[in-house]
């Protein structure tokens, strides 16, 4: 059995406001990459090379793949696309088995739709936040109509036109606490801009999670 097939399969797409070669680049091209792919830390542009450039294999027409047997491909036309990632296997699946893979793809589709359907302006800047919360408490962190990507994945846009992923271990909808990852992304944002972003957030955040914890790119990279 090949270690695709051990893993649990999960297929996941977003469609996007842009054509098919704008997503494809959007996906290939690490300035842009930054814009939308996980969350500002140090070792966000090594990371990027590791998983786009140095362990990604190309395939025509608009397709990339990975050791585990993951693929992210891209369809469509002029005007717009779908930008799926997906995991054939024979492993466990179904939404009560949770993978951190295809979680983390539902968080970052997100963005990459925010970035092409809303064309913000300037740098993405972002701040992580993790801890232990529930999904209701998680989810009175900003104002705005959540909206559900999968049982463990929501995102809404705040007063400030800054984009707001949650993610959590466990589904948004269960009453216990457990980890949260949430990942505001702001864009054009000054320095001072950005810091009065950082009190704010960590003001809202470390009352309702146990060890709450925001990250920047000064700040070591978040442990697992």
């Amino acid at each position: 059995m090949t270690q695709g097939r051990e893993l649990k399969p999960y297929d996941v797409e977003i469609s996007v406001a842009a054509g098919r070669d704008e997503a494809w680049e959007s996906v290939t091209q690490p300035a842009v990459l930054h814009q939308w792919f996980g969350w500002d830390y140090d070792g966000l542009t090594a990371e990027i090379k590791q998983i786009f450039v140095d362990e990604a294999t190309l395939w025509a027409p608009e397709q990339m793949g990975w050791a585990d047997g993951s693929y992210l491909e891209v369809t469509g036309g002029d005007d717009t696309a779908r930008v799926r990632v997906a995991r054939d296997g024979d492993g466990r699946g179904g939404h009560e088995v949770y993978d951190a893979i295809e979680e983390g793809w539902r968080s970052f589709l997100i963005q990459l739709r925010f970035l092409l359907d809303q064309r913000p302006q300037g740098r993405r800047r972002t701040l992580y936040l993790t801890g232990e919360t529930t999904g209701g408490q998680a989810l009175t962190l900003a104002s705005g109509e959540w909206k559900r990507f999968g049982p463990r994945v929501a995102w809404t846009v705040d007063g400030d036109d800054n984009l707001v992923v949650v993610s959590g271990r466990t589904p948004l909808d269960s009453h216990a606490a457990a980890r949260v990852e949430v990942t505001v992304s702001l864009f054009g944002a000054d320095d001072a801009t950005f810091e009065a972003a950082r009190e704010t957030w960590v003001k809202r955040w470390a009352p309702m999670a146990a060890d709450a914890n925001v990250t920047t790119a000064t700040d070591p990279a978040p442990g697992s």
